[in-house]
């Protein structure tokens, strides 16, 4: 009697054992994938760090004197906006790119 009940035990008990090692095995090839790609996201950022801040300076100066924080918009949207605020507010193009740089950050 006791085997017929431990057997079936001792199936599950692999099964389950095999169902975690699998578990833990994609888990650490997921971790591997994500640490890539923030390192890859990093190493981007660091790049675009200072252009996204000199975008940020440029919106308090030219776009700050009657906007609140910068709401979100989709990047095509937001073109079309800095590009009607350029005429608008005689922002020239320099200053406009890096607003757009930072508006669609």
């Amino acid at each position: 009697m006791r085997t017929k009940i431990l057997l079936p035990v001792v199936v599950v008990v692999l099964a389950v054992g095999a169902v975690l090692a699998d578990a833990a095995n994609n888990t650490t090839k997921d971790s591997n994938k994500d640490a890539a790609t923030a390192s890859t996201a990093a190493s981007h950022s660091a790049q675009d760090d200072p252009m996204r801040l000199e975008g940020e300076r440029r919106y308090r100066a030219n776009c700050g004197r009657c906007h609140a924080a910068p709401p979100k918009f989709s990047p095509r949207m937001m073109a079309t906006i800095v590009r009607h605020m350029r005429v608008r507010a005689a922002i020239t193009e320099d200053d406009m790119h890096m607003i757009l740089h930072y508006m669609t950050q």
